[in-house]
């Protein structure tokens, strides 16, 4: 079994997702034994307590420096001792402690086709507004490990979107998450925990 904890800022529909794929039995090898927000008035966090799942809130208000609440992030973490960290839609860089103790353990998923749309204030719907700025005919998804860098670590799964004539950012943002994110997340954990992504030269092979 593979315990799993979920990182959410949101609404939480990835982690939703997730759910989802473990109560179909499409993950039946995976719990979710900790829900983490920074947000306390996050939806996710309700989404996590009505299926039973424990929701903690880390904000970085609560704390008088950042170092502090870094900290207490990675003992939330630590505390439920998971074998994989899923970004649902965390938008709190994560401790490069956290990314060092959890190298390889850490995934994220991203609403874009990594590298276009990526990096420093590259998240939400600011993806899309980029996309349709730029006037791209196709986007879509990443699932990603994470590294100390912003959206850099190795690709390990990817979902292409078409981008329609008269979208909004809006439509784009729903699109790419029914037809991509809500598809290759939980794809991409079922693999992790079936230990079919081989890291090898800084690339993921999908056995």
């Amino acid at each position: 079994m593979l315990d799993i904890v979920v990182m959410v800022s949101g609404g939480g529909t990835n982690l939703q997702a997730i759910i989802d794929s473990i109560k179909s039995g499409y993950n039946k090898d995976v719990k979710i034994v900790r829900v983490i927000s920074n947000n306390k008035e996050a939806y996710a966090l309700e989404r996590a307590r009505k299926n039973g799942i424990d929701a903690v809130t880390v904000s970085p208000g609560d704390y008088k420096d950042r170092e502090s609440f870094n900290e207490a992030l990675l003992k939330a973490v630590d505390e439920v001792h998971p074998g994989l960290i899923v970004l649902a839609g965390f938008l709190v860089v994560i401790p490069e402690k956290m990314v060092k103790k959890y190298e390889n353990r850490i995934i994220n998923i991203h609403p874009s086709l990594i590298p276009s749309f990526c990096g420093k204030g590259c998240y939400g719907i600011k993806v899309h507004e980029k996309a349709l700025s730029r006037g791209v005919k196709v986007t879509g998804a990443t699932v990603h490990f994470v590294d100390a860098g912003t959206d850099t670590g190795p690709i390990i799964m990817q979902k292409a979107v078409e981008v329609r004539n008269g979208d909004t950012p809006q439509i784009l943002q729903k699109r790419v998450m029914e037809e991509a994110e809500w598809k290759i997340l939980p794809e991409a954990i079922r693999l992790f925990s079936q230990g079919k992504i081989i890291l090898k030269d800084k690339k993921v092979i999908v056995e």
